[in-house]
C-alpha cells in the first residue's frame, strides 16, 4: 500500500524538528523558556467551562448536532459581529460553523477552485495555508509582506499575469507572524482590488480581539462591499483561550458560506453540541475576560520591548496578535540564530523562514509566558553580546 500523491505532496511541517529539539532539551532537565509556541497559556474562562459542563449533563447534547450547527450558535456569531463591528450578518445564510478555523482555511480552496487554478498567499504567512492549496491541487503565488510597507501587501507589485489568473487570496490581520495590523482604508483598497480583478478574499481574523495601545483591530467585513467578494474566519481559540476546543466560524458572502457548509455536510455531522453551547456563552456573555487577556498580552509585549531595548536589540512594537517579529543580528540566518539561542541560552524562538522566504532575517516571539520569564529570556540572549 502506498500513500496518494496528494498526501506525499503535503508540505513538511517545518517546526517539527524544532519541537523535537525542545522536547529533548526539556527531558535533559534544562530550564527552557519557550517563546516559539503559538498555544495560549491561560485557561479557558470559568463561565465558558461551566457552560460546557452544564451542557454535557443534558442528554440532548449527546446526539448528533444539526449538520450546519446549532441555530443558537449561528445567531450568537451574527450577534457578535453586530455588537463588536457593526456588521449585519444573516445567521441562516452568512454563517458557517467550523471545527476550528484551520479546517475552514484548508477547505476553502476545495470549495472554490478547480485543479490548476491559482490562489495568492502571503509570505511570510501561516504555514497551513499551503496545505489547502496542495490538497486542492491548485497553484499558488506568494506575495511579500515587507517592513517598508508595514507588512501589508502592495497589490500593485503583484505581477499582472498572477493577478489576472488568481481566483482566491488569503489575508490575515492582526498578522501571524509579524504582529502587523490593517486599517479600514487598507480593507477598502482590498475590496476595490478584488472586485476589479474578480478575486475572492478570505480574511483570517484569528487574532481579531488582540490589539494594543487602545486600538481595536478592524474587521475586513467593515469595509463597504466586503461581503460581495469575501468571507472572514473567526476562531474562539485566541480570544477565549479555547485552542483545544476546536471551534470557530466563517461569516460573509452567502454563496461562499454555502460552499463551506456543503463540503462540511459531506465531511462531518457538525461538532459536539455541548461545545457549541459553550461557544454561545463565550460570544454572548460578559467580555471582561477578553479585556483582561488583551491587557495581559500588552503588559508582556511592553516587558519584551523594554528588555530588548536594555540589551540593544532594536525591535518594532507589534500592533496586534500575541507575537513580535524580531530582526536577527548580522551574520546569522533565522535558523542559525534560533539554534544558537536554544543551544546557548535555553530560549526557544520560531525561525522566520519557517513562515516563508520573506520571513528570513526574523524570528517570531510569542507573549505566551509571564513577564518575568520574558525578561529572563531576553537577559539570557543579551549575555551573548550580539547587539552591541
Amino acid at each position: 500500500m502506498e500513500y496518494s500523491e496528494r498526501l506525499k505532496m503535503l508540505p513538511v511541517q517545518f517546526f517539527a524538528s524544532l519541537v523535537k529539539k525542545v522536547n529533548k532539551a526539556i527531558a535533559e532537565g534544562r530550564d527552557i523558556i519557550n517563546l516559539g509556541q503559538g498555544n495560549p497559556d491561560q485557561p479557558t474562562p470559568n463561565h465558558i467551562v461551566k457552560a460546557l459542563q452544564n451542557a454535557v449533563e443534558d442528554p440532548n447534547m449527546h446526539k448528533y448536532s444539526p449538520f450546519r450547527g446549532l441555530q443558537e450558535l449561528r445567531e450568537a456569531a451574527a450577534h457578535f459581529y453586530q455588537t463588536h463591528y457593526g456588521v449585519e450578518i444573516d445567521p441562516n445564510q452568512e454563517v458557517a460553523i467550523l471545527f476550528g478555523t484551520k479546517t475552514g482555511l484548508v477547505e476553502l480552496p476545495l470549495c472554490l477552485l478547480n485543479e490548476g487554478d491559482l490562489m495568492l498567499l502571503p509570505d511570510p504567512g501561516y504555514p497551513d495555508y499551503l496545505s489547502g492549496a496542495v490538497l486542492a491541487n491548485v497553484k499558488y503565488h506568494l506575495f511579500p509582506l515587507k517592513a517598508e510597507n508595514q507588512f501589508l501587501p502592495d497589490f500593485k507589485s503583484i505581477a499582472k499575469e498572477q493577478v489576472e489568473a488568481a481566483k482566491l487570496m488569503y489575508l490575515n490581520y492582526p498578522n501571524n507572524p509579524t504582529g502587523a495590523t490593517a486599517d479600514l482604508a487598507f480593507f477598502e483598497e482590498t475590496v476595490r482590488f478584488a472586485k476589479e480583478n474578480h478575486i475572492t478574499i478570505l480574511h483570517d481574523f484569528a487574532y481579531g480581539a488582540i490589539g494594543f495601545d487602545g486600538k481595536k483591530p478592524v474587521s475586513f467585513l467593515q469595509a463597504e462591499g466586503a461581503k460581495d467578494i469575501g468571507v472572514e474566519m473567526y476562531t474562539l481559540s485566541k480570544t477565549y483561550n479555547m485552542a483545544g476546543w476546536r471551534v470557530g466560524f466563517a461569516v460573509g458572502n452567502a454563496k461562499i458560506i454555502e460552499a463551506l457548509n456543503l463540503i462540511q455536510d459531506h465531511l462531518y455531522v457538525s461538532l459536539f453540541p455541548a461545545i457549541q453551547k459553550a461557544a454561545v456563552s463565550a460570544l454572548t456573555e460578559e467580555q471582561t475576560c477578553v479585556v483582561e487577556l488583551v491587557a495581559r498580552y500588552e503588559k508582556r509585549r511592553n516587558a519584551l520591548l523594554a528588555a530588548c531595548q536594555e540589551i540593544g536589540w532594536k525591535v518594532e512594537a507589534p500592533a496586534g496578535s500575541f507575537f513580535a517579529w524580531l530582526p536577527v543580528p548580522t551574520g546569522f540566518t533565522s535558523e542559525q540564530f534560533a539554534e544558537l539561542l536554544l543551544e546557548k541560552t535555553d530560549v526557544v524562538v520560531a525561525p522566520g523562514n519557517g513562515f516563508g522566504q520573506f520571513g528570513e532575517g526574523y524570528v517570531r516571539v510569542g507573549f505566551l509566558v509571564d513577564e518575568d520569564r520574558i525578561i529572563e529570556a531576553v537577559s539570557r540572549i543579551g549575555k551573548l553580546k550580539l547587539f552591541l
